[in-house]
């Protein structure tokens, strides 16, 4: 590996915030990193806004461009190219604190060496614009577990940003025979089944929300065929965490259905299979839920 970073950025007409992330990474005060780009088929202007970059020459920045096909194939295009050892995703609309990138290190540095191979990330917290943390603290300043203990057992939520060893995130690739949107969780979760992520009390960036960002999130239909197959995958390979959050597998079951009712209308003989008695049976359970919302989403969408 050239760097200890690969900080990559899945980008779509975001001309207008990238500079954001740019003027974030003037200001790092850990100087080893690249910065790759991947455009997903965007229409504005932002290669030429990144040609001016590279021009200033500043830090390394390597840009790819493809056609559309969602953050899914953006993001294993940018595993598949780094040259950093860490992956840190940037979305194209957030900055950070000057001193992140030398924070990430120092802790990825403070797990002992006989220890590391058996870790895959270190995870920090998050503010909003006004500077507010977002979602809960870890259990601890300092905290080692995975991100399915952290959120069924510790009950921990809301926005969290940190790096993954690219080695380990070559392993695990999102899926791309899927439409639409996949939930980045699908990839987080497999890696918690084998590696270990060193959770920090520190709030080292600053998530904006944009008003296209929530308008995707409730394109429902739209993205059903992902958002189908993390249902099934929850069901299927989490179920060990059940008894600790029971209301988020019930919700899960239901919307296995929800899901499947919106792909079904939309694709033809394609739906995620089940496998094994108790996701079943929990599916079962919550059909009728699970049809209701269908139908309020469908009304919604005639609204």
């Amino acid at each position: 590996m050239s760097y200890r970073f690969t900080v990559f950025t899945a980008t779509y007409n975001r001309a207008h915030t990238l500079p954001r992330v740019y003027e974030s990474l003037k200001h790092q005060t850990f100087r080893d990193f690249e910065w790759l780009i991947v455009d997903d088929g965007s229409t504005d202007n932002t290669k030429e806004q990144v040609d001016v970059w590279q021009k200033e020459n500043l830090f390394p920045i390597r840009y790819f461009w493809q056609k559309n096909a969602h953050k899914k194939v953006a993001f294993n295009r940018g595993v598949k190219e780094a040259q950093g050892e860490l992956f840190l995703f940037w979305d194209s609309d957030d900055a950070a604190l000057p001193e992140s990138l030398e924070i990430f290190y120092r802790y990825w540095c403070s797990i002992p060496e006989a220890e590391r191979n058996k870790f895959a990330s270190v995870q920090c917290l998050c503010v909003d614009e006004s500077g507010s943390i977002v979602g809960d603290k870890f259990p601890k300043d300092v905290f080692d577990s995975n991100t399915l203990e952290i959120f069924h057992r510790y009950k921990v939520t809301g926005e969290k940003w940190g790096f993954q060893r690219t080695d380990v995130l070559r392993q695990f690739p999102f899926p791309e025979n899927v439409q639409g949107h996949v939930p980045e969780s699908i990839v987080w979760s497999a890696i918690a089944k084998c590696y270990k992520t060193r959770f920090i009390n520190e709030p080292l960036r600053i998530y904006y929300i944009e008003p296209d960002s929530l308008t995707q999130m409730a394109e429902v239909e739209k993205h059903s065929d992902g958002l189908a197959l993390w249902s099934r995958d929850v069901l299927c390979n989490d179920l060990q965490w059940f008894w600790y959050n029971p209301k988020w597998f019930l919700k899960m079951a239901a919307n296995y259905t929800r899901f499947n009712l919106h792909l079904m209308k939309k694709i033809a003989n394609k739906h995620w299979d089940l496998h094994g008695f108790f996701p079943r049976l929990l599916v079962v359970l919550m059909y009728p839920i699970g049809k209701l919302v269908y139908l309020l989403d469908k009304r919604k969408s005639y609204l």
